[in-house]
């Protein structure tokens, strides 16, 4: 039987500006086509984050696992706003429009048999007036935290008639947490063929190491982007400033960047965790460096006010780490109450954080973690093979397969 062709469409993709943006569209591209059946290819567009000397300027890969045409266009093509907003506009979905013409060379003047949204709007316009015009279905992912409740608020109403008339449209719906597929739900855009397909995790790259071995004593890691509003670094930095004096040698070792990066230095410097080595900023790393900052840890910690599905969750679990989140949005699905495995504490809520911090660091003593049955079971739901597969379901049930 001849292979799916399968366009993928992405919001949200690894590109020339940022090779982490989007990484969790580009797991679970990789994991649908290492499932088998599946021809993929990837069509992304963004505007240009620095001078181009084109409107456009397209990097088109036919050499890789799969083909990926990342097409890039300038931000000021006049530099007159009122001009230029619009023009943006045109200059994407004419991208899309390239994009699709060379694909269709590349498969010999084929269509694609479905195309698959990562993260609407934009892609979903595009992909049902493919739909309209040439009779091509399409089915919706969706991962944005802006769907959740209160973030939802901000969203203008003529957006959500746009998304729920999309996503009624589409072939099906697929979410990464049940909480996320309620939430669009509650704002209109629901979808008879619906499925919850979490995030998915390399656990060849995160995994726990040698078992034999112990972890460094009394270290936190913490990995996420400097957005203050969203992850409430200074909250958590706060907690643990107040664990230093019960917990001597306490470390908290800080992954990522962002735009409130100086926010969270200067309030890191105010509290001295910088001064007597309590916290460490390490900067933006690589998978890899993530995967052994793990291996090195006694626990994991996120105080988010919002989050969907959090990709390092599952990476710190699959890393035999115990964690300390917070419970929003799909976070209790990850950390069901109960589980040996984590902590959940109420968004903002300091002194439930630290409290639940010097629970784990106490029971990391007295009582480690079973790191490979917590390995084995991140592995058997959110590894490569078994979303690969959820996927493959998915679309037979989307085409009536």
């Amino acid at each position: 039987m001849k292979p799916l062709r399968v366009l993928h469409l992405p919001k949200w993709y690894p590109n020339r500006y940022d090779d982490q943006d989007g990484d969790f569209v580009g797991r679970h591209v990789a994991a649908i086509a290492a499932h088998g059946g599946v021809e993929g290819a990837v069509l992304f567009a963004a505007v240009a984050r620095g001078p181009i000397p084109r409107l456009i300027e397209a990097e088109e890969d036919f050499g890789g696992p799969w083909p990926t045409l990342r097409y890039y266009y300038r931000a000021t093509p006049t530099g007159l706003a009122l001009l230029d907003k619009p023009l943006k506009l045109l200059l994407y979905y004419w991208c899309l429009l390239r994009g699709c013409r060379q694909l269709r060379r590349h498969w010999a003047g084929q269509r694609p048999d479905l195309v698959h949204v990562h993260v609407l709007l934009r892609t979903g316009l595009f992909a049902w007036a493919l739909r309209a015009v040439r009779g091509v279905p399409f089915i919706v992912t969706e991962h944005w935290t802006r769907y959740l409740p209160p973030r939802a608020a901000s969203i203008s109403g003529l957006r959500r008639w746009l998304t729920a008339a999309v996503v009624r449209r589409a072939a099906a719906l697929h979410t990464v947490s049940a909480n996320l597929r309620d939430a669009l739900a509650a704002l209109g855009a629901h979808n008879s063929v619906s499925a919850v397909i979490p995030n998915v995790v390399d656990t060849a790259l995160f995994h726990p190491g040698n078992l034999a071995a112990p972890r460094p004593a009394r270290t936190l890691l913490h990995v996420a982007a400097f957005n203050e509003a969203a992850k409430n670094l200074c909250g958590l930095l706060r907690a643990v400033a107040g664990l230093r004096a019960a917990w001597p040698g306490l470390r908290l070792r800080i992954a990522g960047y962002g735009p409130d990066e100086a926010q969270v230095r200067q309030q890191a410097a105010g509290l001295g965790l910088l001064a007597d080595g309590t916290v460490v900023f390490l900067g933006k790393l690589a998978h890899p460096a993530v995967a052994a900052e793990m291996r090195q840890a006694t626990g994991f910690v996120l105080f988010s006010n919002v989050e969907n599905l959090p990709c390092v969750l599952i990476e710190a679990q699959a890393s035999g780490l115990p964690v300390v989140a917070t419970r929003v949005g799909g976070v209790p699905e990850l950390v069901p109450e109960g589980s040996p495995f984590g902590h959940l504490v109420p968004a903002g809520d300091e002194a439930a954080l630290a409290t639940a911090l010097g629970q784990l660091l106490a029971r990391a003593e007295t009582q480690p973690t079973d790191a490979a049955a917590l390995a084995a079971a991140v592995n058997s739901r959110f590894g490569v093979e078994a979303v690969g597969r959820q996927f493959g379901e998915l679309y037979r049930r989307a085409l009536g397969r």
